[in-house]
């Protein structure tokens, strides 16, 4: 039986639609991102026609909507800059 996806965050552009995308897939989180068709054709990127929706499957939708969340408070720790 095909997994069913759900929206789990709407973005005002295809550029951080991507970047959350890459968030969850290294979280584990496989995800599609879905875009008016008009808009996709006439590359807009700003406005309703320019808005993307990041679909998670079902079952991991809560995990993505709270990691985002996260994300959005700032609560996820950047540790690319340490050095020992």
């Amino acid at each position: 039986m095909p997994q069913r996806f759900v929206v789990v965050y709407t973005t005002s552009g295809p550029g951080e639609a991507t970047i959350l995308q890459s968030v969850l897939a290294a979280a584990g989180i496989p995800c599609e991102l879905s875009r008016e068709g008009a808009g996709a054709a006439y590359g807009l990127t700003v406005g309703p026609l320019g808005v993307v929706d990041i679909l998670a499957p079902e079952a991991q939708a809560e995990a993505a909507r709270a990691l985002l969340a996260a994300m959005e408070r700032g609560d996820l720790a950047d540790d690319s800059a340490a050095v020992d």
